[in-house]
């Protein structure tokens, strides 16, 4: 039977007065690859962000790997989970190198030097990603798709058996997604990180992850493997989207074909 990576039990999150998400009921898998859905303000990121505590719980818990977060020092949350927020902020001038280095605050003591040990993770960081060439290069001097890949490193030189990502396709063309998702699914692979993700493309999620959570304007629509996830009926109830689901001709998984 498949382990628990996180669990919600009786969720309530929002802002104020504004609940978004209420009563959320949720098991993620430990290794393997989730993906979060759902129409636009439906609470996807509000979702996320709650899972690396980053805003505070209106009701319920949540539990990492069977352990109340709430009760989690900092640096032991830092050292089991890691986020890549949406569209992080590149510090002026740094090198991919260095960024890829703060990775491993978590792991270092207040004047613990740097050592050899902290250089190994993260150049298998850049090495995993496949940017071992450009680590000496400005962030701000790649591509799209290599600055997302910078950013993976970061969280892959984190070390944490749990990653989460806010939407790591936005702003990417296809090409570009389907190299950042392949990325993820080949760490799931390898290594056997938790994965978790919030998406738009459907068919992209389908296609790269083993367990959906589809959310909808009332909640949870549906959880689970992507077939029994992406259905006509629950497209209609989450999005209010009339469309028909077909076999994708390369991968077999679910593709939306909206009317």
């Amino acid at each position: 039977m498949t382990s628990s990576a996180l669990q919600a039990q009786g969720l309530g999150l929002g802002y104020g007065a504004r609940r978004v998400i209420d009563g959320l009921d949720m098991d993620l898998p430990a290794g393997k690859v989730t993906a979060i859905l759902g129409p636009n303000g439906c609470g996807k990121s509000t979702l996320l962000h709650a899972m690396a505590r980053l805003i505070p719980l209106q009701a319920g818990h949540i539990l990492l790997e069977g352990q109340d977060m709430a009760r989690m020092a900092p640096k032991t949350l830092a050292r089991r989970l890691a986020i890549l927020p949406q569209a992080p902020l590149v510090p002026p001038g740094i090198l991919v190198a260095d960024l890829v280095r703060r990775g491993r605050a978590p792991w270092r003591g207040l004047l613990e030097p740097w050592n050899a040990a902290h250089a190994q993770v993260c150049d298998q960081a850049l090495a995993a990603v496949g940017l071992t060439d450009l680590a000496q290069e400005p962030l701000e001097s790649l591509s799209g798709g290599q600055r997302q890949r910078a950013w993976i490193a970061l969280v892959l030189a984190q070390a944490t058996p749990v990653l989460l990502l806010d939407e790591p396709t936005t702003w990417l063309d296809l090409p570009h997604q389907m190299e950042i998702l392949g990325l993820l699914r080949r760490l799931n692979r390898d290594n056997g990180t938790t994965v978790i993700s919030v998406l738009h493309d459907l068919n992209l999620a389908a296609r790269f992850s083993d367990h959906l959570i589809l959310l909808g304007p009332r909640g949870l629509v549906a959880a689970g493997a992507p077939d029994a996830v992406i259905t006509e009926t629950h497209l209609l109830e989450a999005f209010a989207l009339a469309a028909r689901v077909l076999p994708d001709p390369v991968s077999g998984t679910p593709m939306v074909c909206p009317l």
